[in-house]
């Protein structure tokens, strides 16, 4: 798990429910912080957040050895390179249109003439690329970028965490999020590929008792995250 001595966790800015900055000190603070912090704690070694602004990064570091741990959403494009526990949470992937948009639900979404603005490399950028047959797929910098440029670029619809979605509709006016989800997104801990069967064994057997203890639970509820659910064994 930490073959330098130190557990470098991989932590990702660009999805809020995981991990955000305190507003105060400005350190790392999230679930994903709480469970590397537990893990490194589990293993007798220090823990070392290695920081993110987005998951496609997250990857991107994987080829430059920068990481032990990651926290992802399950994607059979990322399985290539990692090695992912069971689902620790499950959270939810929405629309954000225009207020007055003609686009009235998440079927509607995929048509010819629509552009759809996603954060590169995320898990929504890698669903949507194969789910859509229509609809055209722009690339932000980041998840967070997301909005910024939809209303920027006028592009019709944006794409991403609910919860940043529902945060940027109350922070910018003349903007709705379409009803329901148009995925759900199963988040877990992984560590590269090439880091052997034992590796992989031990997080996933961490990651059940972190779920089964409410250790889970309990970073979710305190951090006041609302919209992510404690995903079942």
């Amino acid at each position: 798990m930490a073959p330098s001595g130190t557990l470098r966790a991989a932590i990702n800015f660009g999805n809020p429910i995981l991990a955000s900055r305190d507003p105060v000190s400005g350190e790392p603070q999230g679930v994903s912080v709480d469970l590397a912090r537990e893990l490194g704690s589990r293993l007798g070694v220090p823990v070392k957040l290695i920081l993110y602004p987005a998951a496609g990064k997250v990857v991107e570091g994987i080829k430059a050895g920068e990481w032990d741990l990651g926290f992802f959403a399950i994607d059979p494009v990322r399985a290539a390179e990692i090695d992912f526990t069971p689902a620790y949470v499950v959270i939810e992937g929405a629309y954000l249109v225009p207020q007055d948009s003609v686009i009235r639900s998440n079927e509607e979404v995929d048509q010819e003439g629509m552009r759809v603005v996603v954060g590169r490399g995320s898990a929504y950028d890698l669903y949507l690329t194969r789910e859509l047959k229509k609809a055209t797929i722009v690339r932000a910098a980041t998840s967070p970028a997301v909005t910024d440029m939809m209303l920027t670029d006028r592009i019709e619809v944006a794409a991403g965490v609910k919860q940043q979605l529902q945060a940027d509709a109350k922070r910018l006016p003349g903007l709705r999020l379409l009803d329901g989800r148009f995925m759900v997104i199963q988040q877990a801990m992984a560590v590269p590929k090439g880091r052997g069967a034992v590796a992989a064994a031990y997080l996933s057997l961490f990651v059940q008792e972190m779920k089964a203890t409410g250790f889970v639970a309990r970073a979710l509820q305190r951090h006041a995250i609302d919209g992510a659910a404690v995903a079942p064994p």
